[in-house]
Order: structure tokens, then C-alpha cells, then sequence
């Protein structure tokens, strides 16, 4: 367990804004700051991160809390691994108690998997550094290569000895069980037999965002010319290679401040770019990209320049890949370099100023770069410039935005010297033709066009109890400790013998005022988490004179914080749209605190008469008999009341 001081110390320490930037560019917006949400694909800002309350929230996908919830939701942490992330992110040491044997076998399947995969990535670190075979094998390949002590312990690179077993024989004596061992694909299971799956290879651990190892990429040293010379760990419950980025651990930061990405094919590539000084670098680790890496690097930016080897695979490769980064929205170049070298080499030959210019100076526009490499293979053929020119608006068609595609086209009608006419009806054609997600998509779309029928269907009922004793949490979470000064309405009996409410003026503080209301009146909160919130926020607001949001949602449940995020964060969402910008203002609710109050409670109140009246009702036609004047009674007197709520509310009865 994790002492108190120490998650205390970390929740003083983290900054929101800080740590999840480390996932998702985020942008200023007002007091706030927005960006796309990196729990769905979207492609307008629907998620608001707030430094002053320290919370989050997710419109698109409802997610929401503060910053060890973020952790918890997008890198899959426990609670403490969330906090001993944050404690190893500002420098804080961790006290904790040694956990039992019981509590190591309740870790669940997948968090086992972590566990297991950072021990073999220690190993295969000691492996490398401290046995002769690491040394003389492993440790010299990678000097060879050019990469310093520094680097190499940077990105956690490794050995694993060229033996059968070592590495599996060295997990099983130190408790993991190798059911964990073969479910990561760390070691090969045949009947009785084990054995280790990446044997006498150089090892390149694989991170996720937070830089958790989430599998290896191994490479053989030998000729043998029947095994690989890169091997990747198989799919398993944490290592998606599809979803998953190489160095995007290590880039993430630099990424997100130099706004753009570079993209190559191997591990050598992005650590040989890293060392050189240039930072902003990922692989795909020679698989195919794919839309789930594209929308990982758009998180951080949305500029991605394409580095690719001189050679025409490469070429083709890249090209292919163009097309996939178009398609999610991204502005996209590409680089290539000179005859016989790669990024790898490329960068080991020049400084990092040299490297950054040439990169400059030799990034093109997807559309030119299509255009000189096509261009090569028509030659003079009217038949394959044609199907050049066929491709140059393939890649078009995949831009989602209009405008982009039509600067485009222009720009392929002066390279190509063909009537942009021709190209638009091309465009056309193609669009039309496009992917059936894309022509259904088009039908509903067509569909929205269509003529209303008469049958319309009614709007789903608004639950106004729940909303009322929303927004009686929001009052208490926002204005809780405010001093204000309240109008109260005391009934009294008039000269005429009639009931009416009659004011009284004093002052107090938000939470008293709710809390003997509401006692007053004897209600209780009929939703299950409202409620449980209601009793932890009065207890805190009595015990506490310095209340803060942030330190009372850090030290509550995860799933009762997440709820207070979603009520905390409603206003946020309005600023997603601009309308400030638009010369719409919305009024402030602290503006007239002690009147907002009132009225939410008044309303509670009229609700409540309401439903009451209801019960009344029904029992007096349950009845059926002339015995019921006390019942008809007591309605005429509650309806009474809610007349006179219902004027002070200036509502219509």
C-alpha cells in the first residue's frame, strides 16, 4: 500500500495541464484548454481540461475526472500504479508497505502481463550490461551501430542470451507464472517443454504513450537464413501492433512542441534521430501504418513528414501510407534521401543542424511528391501519365476537408497541365465511388434532407428531480463556502387568515442554507451517487474553512469523482462551441449566487408539492368513497403552496 503522504505529495505536485499534454495537444481556450478526445476518433475539440479545477472531461465519450483518472482510463493503470507514474514524474519517492502473497494473486490477468514484460526488460538491460555474453555480443552491435552508452539506456535496449531457457528459467524462480510468460509471447510453450522466444537477439523494448513495455522487437545477429532478422512479440492483451508507435514514448513531448512528426520504418532510425538532437521521431516498426497510429500521432500534432529509404519499396511504402494519413485529416510531407542511405545512416553522418536543414530544405508536399516520383515511372507515356494523374486525385479524394481538396486539385491542374475541370469530375466520380461505410454515410446523409413526416415522435421526458438535485451539487461544489445574502419566504398566517410567504433577509453561507432547507423540509436525494456526494460534500464543507474542489475530488472514489467531473465541467462544454465569438453572451450564474440558489431549491420544492398532489390524487379515486375530505383537504392546501412557489418562481400554474 501506498502511504498517504505520498499520494498527498503527488496531488500537490502533478499539474493536469502537464500530464495530459504528455497524451493530447491541448490548446488555450479562455481559463481552459481543449483538444480531441483520445478516447474516440473526432475531429472537432471535445475535450476540456481545467487547470484551475484540476479536471478533465470527455464530452464525446463521458468520460471525465482528475488527473490519476486519466491515467486510470487512458493508460488502463490501477489506482497505484497511476500515482507511482506521477510520483516518478515529478521526482517524488514512494513509501509504501510490502504487499502479502494475497494481494500479489489478486492482480488482475492483464496487469500481470505489465508486470511480467518490465521484468524482461530488466533482464534483457542486464543481460546487455552485466554478463560477458550482453557485453560482447549485444553491447558491441549497438556501439557499432553508433549508439552511445547514454542513448542505449535511454530507450532500455537489451539482450537475450543465446541459450534455450535463460530468460524463462530466470522469470519462473522469481514467481511469474508461465501462463503470464506464454500469454506475452516472452516464451514459447511445446507440451513439456519451454523456450525462450527471442534467443541470442538484441532486444528494443516496445513502450505505450506513458512508457509502459508493452512487448519487444528482437533482432538476430547471426546468418542463419531460416530465422527472421526482426521479431515481434505476438498480439496479446496489452501489445497491439497496430495501435502501438515505436519511440512515441520518447517523442510525445517534442512532438507536441515542434507541432509535427516524423514518421520512419525501424528502430535504428528513430534512435539514431534521437541521438542526433531531433526528437520528434516514431516508427512504425516495419508493419504496415495503420489509422489507430495516425490517430496516435494526432493527438499531438496534426503535421506528419514521411522519412523514407531512397530505394523503391521504400518509395511505395511511403506512398501507400499517404493516402491513410490524408484520410484522418492530417497535413502531410515527405522526405526522401540520397541514393544508398536511410534515416539510420543519414543521420549518423551529419549533426543535428545539418540534419534539420536538409530535412527543410527537402520535405515536400504530398501532392509534388507524388507527382516527381510518378512522373519517372510515365516518362513519356500519355497512357500512364493518365493513370498518374488518376492517382494524384485518389489521394485528394481521402482529404475530409473541402477546401483543402480543392486547393489541391488546383495544384495537380498547373503540375500535370490539365483542366481542373477534368480533375473536379474525376473527384467526383471517385467520391461518389468510394467505400460503403462512405456511401451509407452519404445516405443517411440524404436521408437528413428528406421531408419531415406528420408522426413525429416526442421528445424523451426530462427527468427534473435528477436535474434539480444536479444542480444542487453544482451549487454546493461551486458557491459551498460563498457567503451570501438570502431572501428567505417564511410562511405566515395574514390578517385574512390566508397562508402567504412573507421575506426575510439574512446572511449565510451556500452550504448551511441548502442544508436546512433541505432539512427542513425533509427531503432526500432519490439518486443513489447524488446522495452519497450530498453527505460527503456537507461533512466536508462543515469540517473544512480552506474547501477546494480539486483536494476533495483527489481524495474521494474514482467512480464518485468522475460524477463530480461531469457536473463540474457541463459549463465547460459551451466554450467548445465559441460563443463568445459569435457575439452570443451567456449570463454567469455567480453573478446572482443567493437568487440561483433559491430558485433551485424552490423548484425542489414546487417538484416535490407536485408529485405530492399526484399521490393524493390517486388515492382519493382509489378510494372511491364520500370518507375522504381530510385527503381533498390536504390537496387544496398543498396546491395552495405551489401557487405561491410557482409565483415567486414567476411560473404559470
Amino acid at each position: 500500500m501506498i502511504h498517504k503522504t505520498t499520494i498527498d505529495a503527488v496531488f500537490d505536485a502533478a499539474r493536469l495541464e502537464e500530464v495530459i499534454g504528455d497524451f493530447v495537444q491541448l490548446k488555450k481556450a479562455g481559463s481552459n484548454f481543449k483538444g480531441l478526445s483520445p478516447f474516440s476518433d473526432e475531429r472537432t475539440p471535445s475535450f476540456m481540461v481545467s487547470p484551475v479545477k484540476q479536471i478533465w472531461k470527455d464530452f464525446s465519450s463521458g468520460k471525465g475526472g482528475n488527473v490519476v483518472a486519466f491515467l486510470m482510463e487512458h493508460e488502463h493503470f490501477t489506482y497505484p500504479e497511476a500515482i507511482k507514474y506521477l510520483a516518478k514524474k515529478y521526482n517524488i519517492e514512494i513509501e509504501e508497505t510490502e504487499q502479502s502473497d494475497e494481494q500479489k494473486q489478486q492482480a488482475d490477468e492483464r496487469e500481470s502481463m505489465y508486470l511480467v514484460s518490465e521484468f524482461a526488460n530488466n533482464f534483457f538491460q542486464n543481460s546487455l550490461h552485466k554478463t560477458e555474453q550482453g557485453k560482447a555480443i549485444g553491447l558491441t552491435y549497438f556501439k557499432e551501430r553508433g549508439f552511445t552508452e547514454e542513448i542505449i539506456k535511454t530507450f532500455g535496449l537489451g539482450y537475450s542470451p543465446d541459450t534455450w531457457d535463460a530468460f524463462t528459467i530466470q522469470a519462473i524462480k522469481k514467481g511469474y507464472k508461465l501462463d503470464y510468460l506464454e500469454k506475452t509471447g516472452l516464451t514459447i510453450v511445446k507440451e513439456e517443454k519451454q523456450f525462450d522466444r527471442f534467443k541470442g537477439r538484441v532486444m528494443f523494448p516496445i513502450q505505450s504513450m506513458s512508457g509502459r513495455v508493452l512487448g519487444f522487437g528482437g533482432r538476430i545477429l547471426t546468418n542463419e537464413k531460416k530465422a527472421a532478422k526482426y521479431l515481434n512479440s505476438p498480439e496479446s492483451d496489452i501489445y497491439h501492433k497496430s495501435k502501438v508507435l515505436y519511440g512515441i514514448y520518447h517523442a510525445k513531448q517534442a512532438i507536441a512542441k515542434e507541432d509535427n512528426c516524423y514518421l520512419v520504418e525501424g528502430y535504428t532510425d528513430v534512435i539514431q534521430f534521437y541521438q542526433t538532437g531531433i526528437k520528434n521521431v516514431v516508427s512504425s516498426s516495419g508493419t504496415a501504418l495503420t489509422p489507430d497510429q495516425i490517430r496516435l500521432i494526432s493527438r499531438l500534432t496534426k503535421n506528419i513528414t514521411v522519412l523514407f529509404d531512397s530505394d523503391a519499396a521504400g518509395m511505395r511504402a511511403s506512398i501507400r501510407g499517404i493516402d491513410l494519413i490524408l484520410e484522418q485529416g492530417m497535413n502531410v510531407k515527405v522526405c526522401s534521401f540520397p541514393e544508398g542511405e536511410d534515416p539510420d545512416s543519414f543521420a549518423k553522418q551529419n549533426t543535428q543542424e545539418e540534419l534539420t536543414l536538409y530535412l527543410e530544405e527537402n520535405a515536400q508536399d504530398f501532392i509534388r511528391f507524388k507527382a516527381s516520383v510518378l512522373q519517372k515511372e510515365s516518362k513519356n507515356d500519355p497512357i500512364k501519365k493518365a493513370e498518374l494523374v488518376r492517382d494524384m486525385v485518389a489521394s485528394i479524394s481521402k482529404i475530409p476537408d473541402v477546401i483543402k481538396r480543392e486547393i489541391y486539385v488546383q495544384e495537380c491542374s498547373r503540375i500535370m497541365d490539365i483542366s481542373e475541370d477534368v480533375l473536379f469530375d474525376t473527384l467526383a466520380q471517385m467520391r461518389n465511388a468510394d467505400a460503403k461505410g462512405q456511401r451509407k454515410q452519404q445516405k443517411q446523409e440524404h436521408k437528413s434532407l428528406e421531408v419531415v413526416k406528420p408522426e413525429t415522435q416526442k421528445a424523451p421526458k426530462v427527468n427534473e428531480q435528477y436535474e434539480l438535485e444536479r444542480k444542487i451539487i453544482e451549487i454546493l461544489l461551486l458557491y459551498g463556502k460563498r457567503e451570501e445574502e438570502f431572501e428567505d419566504l417564511v410562511l405566515k398566517e395574514n390578517d385574512e387568515g390566508d397562508l402567504v410567504l412573507e421575506p426575510e433577509v439574512h446572511t449565510v453561507k451556500v452550504f448551511e442554507k441548502v442544508y436546512l432547507d433541505l432539512q427542513d423540509d425533509e427531503i432526500e436525494f432519490t439518486n443513489d451517487s447524488f446522495k452519497s456526494i450530498y453527505t460527503l460534500l456537507i461533512e466536508r464543507l462543515h469540517q473544512e474553512d480552506d474547501f477546494k474542489i480539486e483536494n476533495f475530488i483527489n481524495h474521494i472514489a474514482p467512480e464518485i469523482a468522475s460524477e463530480i467531473t461531469a457536473i463540474m465541467m457541463n459549463e465547460e462544454r459551451y466554450a467548445l462551441h465559441r460563443w463568445v465569438d459569435m457575439e452570443i453572451h451567456v449570463k454567469k450564474k455567480d453573478y446572482t449566487v443567493s437568487q440561483y440558489v433559491s430558485d433551485i431549491v424552490l423548484n425542489l420544492r414546487r417538484f416535490l408539492i407536485s408529485q405530492k398532489v399526484e399521490e393524493l390524487s390517486q388515492e382519493v379515486k382509489a378510494q372511491n368513497t364520500g370518507d375522504n375530505q381530510e385527503s381533498i383537504q390536504d390537496i387544496m392546501d398543498y396546491l395552495s403552496l405551489r401557487k405561491i412557489l410557482s409565483e415567486k418562481l414567476n411560473r404559470v400554474v
